[in-house]
């Protein structure tokens, strides 16, 4: 028997699913939400907000779908105004939009690439222009390319990796650090394979160390400024950057590896992210939350 679990869609009512998922492939990264199936499921119906971040103003990057849109419609529920950074997944970025605007909240869409160095700055421009103020960063754009051998990691893909999944951490908060007070909050995407580590993932798994070290000496260089900095790191998660890097035959098994024998929802992971951007962690920086079906790390 197949174990199950609940699948909290937008209905009220909860449907009972298989853990697994069945073959499919993306060929390009980071890979588009609306065609896989299941859907990712991005909102939890028995979340209800509570104001835990009225009024506040959120960049989310690569938010447009998976764990960003999770963390969107999370802080919209909480109160927030988001502004997402998406690649070029414009029909996701929409949706997103769309689900936000439900709850009652402004959502602004910022199209571009974040391995530019300019575009960072362009960003914070924009979502001053629109909102007048910023009080959360979640940096969560990432890519993985697996290869069973570190001889087959070219220079191009180790270039791009780091591009993507830690570069712009610094584009971005060089460019919105000025438009930072005392209260404001950064939040990182890390991942457990930083601390568990991942043999078809090794550039992937050292952008992710990388990060939690970003993270730690960030919040460290900040703290006398009143921000705090912070990391969830997922296990694994179903989006479309799995879809888009592993294989057919790999995603059916996909999640399975955990003690609960199943992998992660998007939704799972907003209630992380919305603790570290309200007051309830206002003791809490330097730190790296573990959202991941039970594995254990050494944090």
């Amino acid at each position: 028997m197949i174990p199950k679990y609940p699948y909290f869609g937008h209905e009220t009512q909860c449907k009972e699913v298989p853990i697994t998922f069945p073959p499919q492939h993306q060929e390009k990264q980071p890979g588009i939400e609306s065609i896989m199936v299941p859907a990712p499921i991005s909102d939890n119906p028995s979340y209800k907000g509570s104001g835990k971040l009225a009024g506040k103003i959120a960049v989310i990057t690569g938010g447009d779908s998976g764990i960003g849109r999770a963390v969107a419609i999370g802080f919209a529920k909480e109160g927030a105004d988001i502004a997402i950074v998406y690649l070029y997944e414009r029909g996701d970025a929409q949706a997103t939009a769309q689900m936000v605007a439900q709850y009652g909240r402004r959502c602004l869409l910022i199209e571009g690439d974040l391995r530019q160095p300019a575009f960072s700055p362009e960003v914070i421009r924009l979502t001053l222009a629109h909102y007048g103020r910023l009080d959360t960063l979640v940096l969560n754009q990432a890519v993985q390319f697996p290869q069973k051998s570190i001889a087959d990691i070219s220079h191009a893909q180790l270039e791009d990796t780091y591009r993507t999944n830690i570069f712009p951490h610094f584009y971005m908060v060089q460019a919105a650090l000025s438009h930072l007070q005392p209260g404001s909050t950064i939040i990182n995407t890390a991942s457990v394979t930083a601390y568990a580590g991942a043999p078809l993932l090794v550039d992937y798994s050292s952008t992710k160390g990388a990060m939690v070290s970003f993270t730690r000496s960030l919040a460290l260089q900040l703290v006398d400024r009143g921000i705090r900095v912070n990391a969830v790191a997922p296990g694994p998660i179903w989006t479309p950057l799995i879809v888009s890097s592993y294989s057919a035959d790999y995603v059916k098994t996909f999640g399975l590896e955990t003690p609960m024998k199943r992998a992660g929802q998007p939704f799972e992971l907003a209630p992380a992210y919305i603790y570290l951007a309200s007051d309830d962690s206002s003791f809490v920086t330097g730190q790296v939350l573990h959202v991941n079906g039970g594995i254990m790390t050494e944090t």
